[in-house]
């Protein structure tokens, strides 16, 4: 199941993640995963919400921008080389990560990553196939 995920496009300065943040707080909005990538000029903050209309709609408000992406949720095995055996069938299938990032969710003895695939679709059809478990939304909220 794809998964919406918020970015949040941010000036490279001090206090500009904060920012956002103080507004979804107020807000009473809860993240459920949160990412920051950088360049020198900008920073992109990725944003699991459970009620991510909500939390664009109020950052939007306050004047930021904000799109939205699908991400993947996906059970990796926690234990030397989890990653890697998942990795190799989104390889053998010709599935491109365009990023991944970790999720703070242990279910079992699994791990939880997002993914941004090229192709979200094709990434889960290929994960279930191969018995890879893709977490539902219900399931992280």
């Amino acid at each position: 199941m794809k998964l919406p995920q918020l970015s949040v496009f941010l000036e490279n300065r001090p206090g500009s993640l904060l920012e956002p943040l103080q507004v979804l707080a107020a807000a009473d909005i809860n993240l459920v995963s949160i990412s920051l990538a950088d360049t020198e000029q900008f920073g992109i903050l990725r944003l699991v919400l459970k009620d991510w209309e909500f939390a664009k709609s109020v950052l939007e408000k306050d004047g930021w921008v904000v799109n939205v992406t699908d991400v993947v949720a996906v059970d990796v095995d926690d234990q030397p080389g989890g990653l890697v055996k998942m990795l190799a069938v989104l390889a053998e299938a010709g599935i491109n990560i365009e990023y991944m990032y970790a999720f703070a969710l242990r279910r079992n003895v699994k791990a939880v990553l997002l993914f941004r695939f090229e192709d979200p679709d094709a990434a889960i059809e290929v994960l279930e196939q191969a018995g890879i478990g893709v977490i539902q939304e219900e399931e992280l909220y």
